[in-house]
């Protein structure tokens, strides 16, 4: 049996625009719980800035933590200079699958994607898969997405 084709839905700016702000919305619980962890990083050296490109509030040179970023709806902490640093995917540090490096903020950009679709579930969801783990679908997905440009959604 062969496979259809899955139309592809084409999204005007105007349509992209409410559905991005329709997502910030949906996950303005953890965007608050980013923010303030980033606000509360500015007396010691943290930077803020807003990304057009990644639909976030990116903290950089964030003071705690054991380095690399963590995001919280549209809010990424991250304790280095700029998010266009390269990292292992988390099957790579398994030792799973040898991959090139990704970079930091493409890997993070899917964790925003998935907190717009998912607002107040994703942080239980998340959690309950495994949290930062490789066995985790939504590490997974966003290292694909990362790799490819596609596919931040974790199933």
């Amino acid at each position: 049996m062969r496979r259809r084709a899955v139309p592809r839905v084409a999204w005007s700016r105007a349509d992209l625009f409410v559905a991005r702000l329709l997502g910030a919305l949906w996950a303005a619980p953890n965007t608050a719980i980013g923010l303030l962890a980033g606000l509360a990083g500015l007396p010691f050296g943290a930077r803020m800035h807003f990304s057009r490109r990644d639909c976030a509030l990116v903290f950089h040179k964030w003071p705690w933590g054991p380095g690399g970023a963590i995001t919280f709806g549209n809010a990424i902490l991250h304790t280095g200079d700029t998010l266009d640093s390269p990292c292992a995917t988390y099957e790579h540090r398994a030792g799973l699958f040898e991959h090139p490096p990704i970079k930091l903020g493409d890997h993070e950009r899917a964790h925003v994607f998935q907190y717009m679709a998912l607002g107040p579930l994703f942080l239980p969801l998340y959690l309950l898969c495994g949290g930062v783990s490789v066995r985790n679908p939504f590490e997974r997905a966003a290292d694909r997405y990362a790799l490819t440009g596609k596919g931040w959604w974790p199933w």
